[in-house]
Formats: C-alpha cells, sequence, structure tokens
C-alpha cells in the first residue's frame, strides 16, 4: 500500500499492485487498473520510489515474469 495526498489535502492509501502507470501532468496522476485516476500532490518520483519501498518489503521472494512455472517448484 501506498500513501500519497490527494489535491484537497486528505491522504489516501492506495494498492500498489493496481497501479498500471503513473503520469506528470503537471500534476502526478496515478492510473489504475481498475481504470480509476487519482490526481496527487506528491510528484512522480516520490510516488514511484515508494512503489518500490512497498514492494520491496512485501516480495522477499522472486516472482516470475511470463514463466509458467513456480518459484517453489524443486
Amino acid at each position: 500500500m501506498v500513501k500519497v495526498t490527494k489535491l484537497n489535502g486528505s491522504e489516501l492509501v492506495v494498492n500498489a499492485d493496481l497501479i498500471e502507470f503513473i503520469e506528470s501532468t503537471p500534476d502526478t496522476l496515478i492510473s489504475l487498473t481498475t481504470g480509476r485516476k487519482i490526481m496527487v500532490l506528491e510528484d512522480l518520483d516520490t510516488v514511484v520510489q515508494r512503489t518500490l519501498e512497498y514492494r520491496g518489503k512485501t516480495r522477499s521472494y522472486p516472482v516470475p515474469v511470463g514463466g509458467s512455472g513456480s518459484v517453489f517448484e524443486g
């Protein structure tokens, strides 16, 4: 989860796994895989850094990309 601040000053926690992309328009716009868009006060680099920090804390095992095998196969 990534804590951000909406333009009206209220805090919001975004599910980092739902972030599809982030734009700087010049405000920061977070687009989710659900189709929802959220404009936030934090700059693009801050949102990216918080997302990477979250993923680093929650992913203690390798996640295969594009493979069909499980990381737990021996």
